[in-house]
């Protein structure tokens, strides 16, 4: 194994593990805000340092050694290093310092947005970069700190704290029903438009969770991966959607909507934020963690049970 006390500046690291990740010198470049032959020079002088060549150009792109995976493995724990390191001391004088880089959902509501730039003004020595998803980004290749996920499963390599837990539903408009009828199995779900979103983000989900434990697969007339949309679409009476009960609590009580199968269909999400699973949680991390379960608290607390 190559060991890392033969690894190049810091610079170096960032260009080949960049390049490794993007596969494409100019794609890396870009990302990085550096010119291709600035990039290329280090990837050169690391690879000089280290006697060895770690990437390989393919008709399409850039792909490791055996080598350079073996490397580039070392490369991330030792980035890593260097950055908790530096974030070790992000409170000298008293502030926050450094980077905390976070993914989030999008149409998070306008209270937690507040909360948010509360939590910017408190900290103003801290780089706080905001993204916003409806996929579950990759915390190795995006460089994130943590990110708020409403999700069934957690992946390996990641810490979950939960927030809360939510039921979700299967709901439709009055109107809808009235011209299409009420199902009562779930076979009758083949008779009527489901609304569906996306699995992890990623791709529409064509199977819907039984109370039984099963699932059932379902034609979807529409799908997106924008939750909100879904809830504007079954309003609009455009067919049936499984939806959060938190996000569709007010439409209930207004009649806007009404749950249809709620002893056949539905399931229960976690609302949790994740980060790698680390030695030691930055400050800038616990921080902010502790500010979004203050949020909670005081937000959902009388109708959820926060985790403590």
């Amino acid at each position: 194994m190559i060991h890392m006390a033969l690894a190049a500046e810091t610079s170096e690291l960032i260009a080949f593990t960049k390049t490794a990740d993007a596969k494409s010198l100019s794609r890396a470049a870009a990302e990085l805000g550096i010119p291709r032959a600035t990039l290329s020079r280090r990837i050169a002088q690391l690879e000089k340092k280290l006697n060895t060549r770690l990437l390989l150009r393919t008709t399409r792109s850039l792909v490791l050694t055996d080598l350079g995976s073996i490397f580039y493995k070392e490369a991330i724990i030792a980035l890593e290093a260097i950055r908790q390191a530096e974030q070790s001391v992000s409170r000298a004088g008293g502030y926050l310092r450094g980077d905390l880089r976070v993914s989030l959902p999008p149409g998070m509501k306008k209270s937690f947005r507040a909360m948010l730039c509360e939590f910017i003004t408190q900290h103003p020595m801290l780089r706080v970069h905001i993204h916003t998803a409806s996929h579950h980004i990759d915390f190795r290749q995006g460089g994130y700190d943590v990110a708020l996920r409403a999700s069934s499963q957690i992946e390996p390599g990641l810490i979950a704290r939960t927030l809360f837990r939510d039921p979700v539903i299967a709901v439709a408009s009055p109107d809808y029903l009235s011209k299409m009828g009420v199902p009562v199995t779930a076979d009758d779900l083949k008779d009527h438009q489901c609304l569906v979103g996306f699995a992890r983000g990623e791709m529409p989900d064509m199977y819907w969770p039984l109370i039984s434990g099963n699932r059932i697969k379902v034609e979807a007339t529409f799908s997106s991966d924008d939750i909100t949309l879904l809830c504007e679409a079954a309003i609009n009476s455009l067919g049936i959607a499984l939806l959060p009960e938190d996000l569709i609590r007010e439409h209930l009580r207004q009649g806007d909507l009404v749950p249809v199968m709620r002893d056949i269909l539905g399931s229960e999400m976690q609302i949790a934020l994740v980060y790698p699973d680390r030695h030691f949680l930055m400050p800038q991390v616990r921080v902010f963690i502790d500010s979004v379960v203050g949020w909670v608290a005081s937000e959902l607390g009388k109708n959820k049970n926060p985790m403590p």
